[in-house]
């Protein structure tokens, strides 16, 4: 709603980045974006850009699919604090470490890490998302 919102302001004169990974899809059907800022893009930029790639195609389907499993992926960081604290961590299990967060951020225990990594493997992230 917000962002439509953005988007028709003065007759759509305005040109709004899209900024929430959960909602690519739906912002897509309204009318679009030419860009975005996603907050999961790091580590799931593939299927975040998939999104987009198969909508400009009209396959509706795949579109669907990606942006399900971006919902999917975003689902595992909410039960561990997040984007921040949780995404950072992801970063570490596909090859960037990136180190500890900073204040007043915690970091996840090496058992968070393991039950994370467990639902990350569950939808087959790791087979999907970036590679480095």
């Amino acid at each position: 709603y917000e962002y439509n919102q953005c988007r028709l302001y003065k007759d759509g004169k305005y040109d709004m980045l899209h900024g929430q990974d959960e909602t690519i899809l739906p912002s897509l059907a309204q009318g679009g974006a030419q860009g975005g800022i996603g907050g999961t893009t790091n580590y799931n930029g593939r299927e975040l850009t998939g999104i987009i790639e198969a909508w400009e195609k009209g396959d509706i389907e795949t579109a669907r699919e990606k942006q399900n499993f971006s919902q999917a992926v975003i689902n595992v960081i909410c039960n561990y604090r997040g984007n921040i604290v949780g995404g950072k961590r992801i970063m570490k299990l596909i090859g960037l470490d990136l180190g500890p967060n900073r204040t007043p951020f915690r970091n996840m225990t090496d058992e968070e890490e393991a039950a994370m990594k467990a639902e990350l493997e569950a939808i087959n992230f790791f087979d999907r998302c970036n590679k480095f």
